[in-house]
């Protein structure tokens, strides 16, 4: 189950900062960090806040799902090795999916760029009663694929992923972006996911202290 594997922080980045521009806010690098990996209702409120409250939290929230699914849909580009990762675990059984803490609008507007090949199932935050950090998400794709949340391996770029993924049982491997995220029993870090095969992933089964 991935959190990870579209690299869709550029385009937030842009969308962010399109719309703030707007209300006079240039959008920096410190902003982009407080609100990496939402919830966009946070963010929402951190965009009212810094555009001085020109317009209501969630006007800014429903603006920035609108310009972000438009981006999404025109251009979905992939972390580096993400695509051949998955194919190569779906083609020795493993079962993935995307698990997003955005709303079902923008995973909607990934899947119509990208198939549903990679992700035969989604889970977005409309589809869960607490999105992340909460765990719901990834405690809901474990009961969609009939798995133990234990047995799951979930990949994070945010802290906000890395606590819901912590906390639902399963393990993590993190490829920070912008953020430091310290390693754990169940948690690994690593700096590119073409790090990752099946061979590594099936050693790591077995070993999860191994060094990647």
């Amino acid at each position: 189950m991935d959190g990870l594997l579209v690299d869709s922080e550029p385009e937030w980045l842009k969308s962010e900062s399109e719309i703030t521009a707007a209300y006079g806010y240039e959008w920096n690098s410190d902003d982009q960090v407080a609100c990496l990996g939402g919830p966009l209702s946070r963010v929402g409120q951190y965009m009212h806040d810094k555009c001085n409250q020109a317009e209501s939290a969630e006007f800014f929230t429903a603006k920035l799902v609108q310009v972000q699914a438009e981006k999404m849909r025109s251009h979905t580009p992939y972390m580096p090795g993400a695509f051949e990762l998955v194919k190569e675990l779906q083609s020795n059984g493993v079962k993935t999916g995307l698990v997003s803490a955005s709303p079902r609008i923008i995973v909607e507007a990934v899947l119509d760029n990208v198939g549903t090949d990679l992700f035969p199932f989604s889970i977005s935050s409309d589809d869960v009663e607490q999105t992340k950090p909460y765990p719901d998400a990834y405690l809901k794709a474990a009961l969609l694929t009939n798995s133990d949340i234990s047995q799951c391996l979930v990949f994070e770029d945010s802290l906000t992923g890395v606590g819901a993924a912590t906390s639902s049982g399963a393990w993590l491997i993190a490829v920070p972006h912008l953020v430091k995220v310290e390693e754990s029993a169940r948690v690994r870090v690593i700096k590119s996911l073409e790090q990752m095969s099946f061979e590594t992933l099936r050693r790591l089964h077995t070993d999860f202290s191994a060094l990647i």
